[in-house]
């Protein structure tokens, strides 16, 4: 079934649709949500809660304005953000026991190997240096641009600026 089909069908708010739409995008959006979140469980929440605001907010997607998985993406990315700034989340990872230690860096070695399943991270090794550390911030570790500048010793401005022109430059080599 065709990404347009799929779409038809979730703004009908036709079941099957979810499960389809969940096969076709689950491992590339839990790539990204782990990528942010760092664990695994609550990685899985996050998921779950980026699939349930897709069903409830397809009216919301203009493919006008972009594709359907950029806007997808983007949903995953905010709902990490979120969860990772969420104070309970916060909470939870202050009295780890050494046990989680272990199964963290194990999930993290795993990770290395797939930290990109969707292949944005070799068209970002191109960018210049200083656009590599900004997108790597805002995009990989999920900073907000005041955090960036702050990072990076560089004025809030130039952050969005420099954002901005490598975003185009990324767009430029995907030809988006």
């Amino acid at each position: 079934m065709s990404q347009e089909e799929v779409l038809v069908l979730i703004k009908e708010k036709d079941s099957r649709a979810y499960t389809i739409l969940y096969d076709m995008y689950s491992k590339s959006l839990f790539a990204v949500i782990i990528n942010l979140v760092k664990d695994r469980e609550e990685s899985e929440d996050v998921l779950q809660e980026v699939f349930v605001k897709i069903w409830k907010n397809i009216d919301s997607y203009n493919e006008s304005k972009g594709r359907f998985y950029t806007w997808a993406l983007n949903i995953a990315r905010n709902t990490s953000i979120d969860k990772m700034r969420s104070k309970n989340f916060n909470n939870s990872k202050k009295n780890l026991s050494s046990d989680n230690f272990v199964h963290l860096l194990d999930d993290s070695n795993k990770l290395t190997n797939k930290i990109d399943t969707i292949g944005i991270q070799e068209f970002v090794k191109k960018l210049k240096p200083k656009c590599i550390a900004i997108i790597d911030l805002l995009f990989f570790k999920g900073y907000t641009q005041q955090e960036a500048s702050e990072e990076l010793e560089i004025p809030l401005g130039t952050v969005k600026t420099q954002n901005r022109n490598c975003i185009n430059d990324l767009r430029n080599f995907l030809h988006v």
